[in-house]
């Protein structure tokens, strides 16, 4: 009983984090930046991030995918031209 009041507690304390991310893109950014800074130096977690971004968010990884593409493409050309 006592755990589950704990976790209940625990729930409720991340609400207020989680309602402020949505509303403010700046703030959800910056929660992401940091996230991604924790796995860079884990190579087993950016594995871990990347297999559950393409399982359990297909637009979202398409989005990745598109842009990675484009960059690559951008690399392809004369720098004169900006990569357009």
């Amino acid at each position: 009983m006592k755990k589950e009041d704990s976790q209940q507690q625990n729930q409720l304390d991340f609400e207020p984090f989680y309602e402020a991310l949505e509303e403010d893109p700046k703030l959800l950014d910056e929660a992401i930046e940091i996230l991604l800074d924790m796995v860079e130096l884990e190579t087993n977690s950016i594995k871990k991030v990347a297999l559950y971004i393409k399982e359990d968010s297909r637009n979202l990884y398409k989005e990745i995918v598109e842009l990675s593409k484009s960059k690559q493409d951008k690399g392809n050309t004369p720098s004169c031209c900006g990569g357009l």
